[in-house]
């Protein structure tokens, strides 16, 4: 039996099961059987997987016939399709409230508040879930792009300096002040929230997003300077002696040789500051008023109350989670390269 045919099989055990368990309670029989199929195929790859074991290890033939001109299985091979087959699964698993949420997004108020149907597909699609929370959340997402933007930058920039300075300039007291910023990683923010909250206050700068660019820029400068900092140490000492002897000073070996080899380490902050910045919610609803709240606290009031409409959050969830989504889609691939910068020499 080929493995088509054995995902096919699995396919149609799946629907048929589903479809028949769904018109026994009264449910849609059509959603059951596309649920089931997904369920079946998947399932019958994960177990054809340990099949394969069986036959290779009792020297069978094969599950499916290979080409005369190819050797036969190894286990290696498959004890590395086992693994994918396992990791599949869980990806698949991972992704169920992913897919809980774009679902229910896409039901009329009605069909959303069907709690006992939440794993069905909407009988139809309704984008007005889009436009109303578009709508409702506009300016809320409009703060949030304006706080993130603003603080993952400034933060990015004075680390680097941070980072450049901790790395390459020596001067007494390094080692303590470093340790001393790397310190603030470790402060929850419950912990200083309340005078961190009288201090916006004292600078007039308390319910509006300012402040709160000000507290995101603070408390991201210890992991910005970290990151930097390790990444600053392999760049080679005698590059920056070279530009202080072309006349270069502190700013100007900075700009025109520390700086353009920096693409690594800005793109772990940008992605990693981006990410913190626009999911926090504590000091977003401490330090705001309406006027400048982030999505976050628009998305937790709107949830709020006792009848929910679970469309309109849902939809609110994934106009607030694609900004962070593409950030990763777009600098993801220099990441893990970024964040391994520095990390190993010679």
């Amino acid at each position: 039996m080929s493995v088509f045919t054995w995902i096919i099989l699995g396919l149609l055990v799946g629907s048929l099961g589903t479809y028949l368990l769904f018109s026994d309670r009264g449910r849609n029989p059509d959603h059951g059987a596309l649920i089931g199929g997904i369920a079946g195929a998947v399932g019958s790859l994960v177990l054809l997987i340990p099949l394969w074991i069986y036959v290779y290890v009792q020297g069978k033939q094969p599950v499916y016939e290979l080409p005369k001109d190819r050797p036969p299985l190894s286990g290696k091979h498959l004890t590395r399709m086992a693994l994918y087959a396992f990791l599949i699964l869980m990806m698949l698993v991972y992704l169920l409230p992913v897919y809980t949420v774009v679902v229910t997004s896409l039901k009329t108020p009605k069909e959303a508040g069907k709690l006992a149907k939440v794993w069905d597909l909407p009988t139809e699609i309704n984008w007005k879930s889009y436009e109303t929370a578009l709508d409702e959340l506009g300016p809320q997402l409009k703060n949030s792009f304006i706080l993130t933007i603003s603080a993952t930058i400034i933060s990015a920039v004075m680390g680097s300096m941070n980072g450049y300075v901790l790395a390459k300039w020596k001067f007494p007291g390094a080692n303590i002040i470093f340790p001393l910023m790397l310190f603030g990683m470790f402060i929850p923010y419950q912990s200083i929230l309340i005078p961190l909250f009288q201090f916006v206050q004292d600078i007039d700068l308390g319910g509006t997003i300012y402040g709160l660019i000000i507290a995101h820029v603070v408390y991201g400068l210890p992991i910005t300077t970290l990151i930097f900092r390790n990444y600053y140490a392999e760049v080679p000492t005698e590059m920056l002696e070279a530009g202080a002897i072309d006349g270069a000073g502190f700013f100007g070996i900075y700009r025109w040789i520390v700086f353009p080899l920096s693409l690594p380490g800005f793109v772990v902050v940008i992605i990693w500051q981006f990410t913190q910045i626009w999911n926090e919610f504590l000091f977003a609803v401490t330090l705001t008023d309406q006027s400048s709240q982030p999505i976050t606290v628009a998305l937790a009031l709107l949830a709020g109350g006792e009848a929910v409409n679970w469309n309109l959050p849902m939809a609110g969830a994934v106009l607030a989670a694609l900004p962070t989504l593409v950030v990763y889609i777009v600098l993801g691939r220099y990441f893990i390269r970024g964040l391994l910068a520095g990390s190993v020499k010679g």
